[in-house]
C-alpha cells in the first residue's frame, strides 16, 4: 500500500513539474531577430530574410536540482528528474528555432506598411506621430502637422495600427501559437523603438510619457 502511495505521489509530482516548468518556451532571442526582420524590411526597404539560427540557445525555465545533490534524492525523486531531463530536449529545440515570418499574409502586411512608412516617416521627424509602448502608433502633436495635413496623418495612423495589430496576431498564428501574441506584441514594441526609430523620434514610456530618442 505504501508503495502504491508512493508511485502515485512519484506520477503527479512528474505531471505537475512537467505541466508548470516545462511550459512551451516564448523564445525571446527569434522573437527579437523576426522583429528586426520586418522593422528592417519596412523602415529601410530591405526584403525581410530568415535568420541563422543562434549559435546557443538560451537556457530553457526548467527547475531541477542540482547533479552534486541527486544521489541523496529519494528512489522516487531520481525517477522524476529522469523524466523531466527527457522533457528538456523540447524545450531547448524552441528555443533554437526560428520563428516564420514568410507567410504569404505577414507578406503582404509587410509590404503595406512599407509602402505606407515612406509618407509616415516626416510626421515622425516632425514629431507629429510617435511609438508607443504596446508596439503602435500614436498621434502626438496633431498641431506640428499643417492644417491640410492632419487628416491624412489621422488616416495613416489608424492604417498602420490596423497593419500592426494584424501582424503581431498573423506572426503567432503562423507559428501555432497564438497564446503568443502579447509577447511578440512586446518584442516589437521594443525593437521598434531601439532600431526602427530614429534620433528625434518620439515614444511613449511605460509611464505614459514622451521621450525623444
Amino acid at each position: 500500500m505504501k508503495h502504491l502511495l508512493r508511485l502515485n505521489v512519484m506520477l503527479a509530482s512528474a505531471l505537475l513539474i512537467s505541466c508548470v516548468t516545462i511550459n512551451v518556451y516564448f523564445p525571446a532571442a527569434a522573437a527579437e531577430r523576426a522583429a528586426d526582420q520586418i522593422i528592417d524590411s519596412v523602415t529601410r526597404g530591405s526584403p525581410a530574410r530568415p535568420s541563422a539560427p543562434p549559435t546557443s540557445a538560451e537556457p530553457p525555465t526548467v527547475l531541477l536540482e542540482p547533479r552534486h545533490n541527486e544521489m541523496l534524492m529519494p528512489a522516487w525523486r531520481r525517477s522524476v528528474a529522469l523524466v523531466i531531463d527527457g522533457l528538456i530536449p523540447r524545450a531547448q529545440a524552441q528555443d533554437a528555432a526560428n520563428i516564420d515570418v514568410s507567410t504569404p499574409e505577414i507578406r503582404a502586411i509587410t509590404a503595406a506598411m512599407q509602402a505606407r512608412f515612406g509618407e509616415l516617416e516626416k510626421f515622425f521627424a516632425a514629431g507629429v506621430v510617435g511609438l508607443t509602448v504596446d508596439g503602435l502608433v500614436e498621434v502626438r502633436d496633431a498641431n506640428a502637422a499643417g492644417l491640410a495635413d492632419r487628416a491624412r496623418v489621422r488616416q495613416l495612423v489608424a492604417e498602420d495600427n490596423r497593419d500592426r495589430n494584424a501582424l503581431y496576431a498573423e506572426i503567432a498564428k503562423a507559428n501555432a501559437r497564438p497564446e503568443w501574441e502579447p509577447d511578440i506584441r512586446r518584442i516589437f514594441a521594443k525593437r521598434w523603438v531601439e532600431r526602427g526609430a530614429k534620433p528625434g523620434w518620439y515614444y511613449k514610456d511605460a509611464a505614459g510619457n514622451w521621450n525623444q530618442r
